[in-house]
């Protein structure tokens, strides 16, 4: 019976059915920065139906740029910064690893 090296390797672990190791740099910046862009839209989106049920139940008129500045933007930049050093550790560790 033949065995990968992916199998043969200990550790890891996953997440959600996703392995935690074998990135290399580019893939685990690319993953950090689709992970605060999807976070930036979802969020945003959230906030934009959220202030709209706001405004017209309540008869309030605050801009929905609002959602943009105060509520996207900071939680795509939290998740960027947390994503990157943890994608940069993995990446190290599997570069240490080898």
């Amino acid at each position: 019976m033949m065995h990968s090296a992916e199998t043969e390797r200990p550790g890891g672990g996953k997440v959600l059915g996703f392995p935690l190791r074998g990135f290399g740099l580019f893939s685990g910046l690319l993953l950090s920065f689709a992970v605060a862009f999807f976070t930036f839209f979802l969020t945003t989106c959230l906030a934009i139906f959220a202030l709209l049920v706001w405004n017209v139940g309540g008869h309030h008129s605050v801009d929905f740029a609002d959602t943009y500045r105060y509520i996207g933007l900071p939680a795509g930049l939290i998740v960027l910064v947390v994503a990157l050093p943890l994608f940069g550790a993995l990446w190290l560790r599997d570069k240490l690893r080898r």
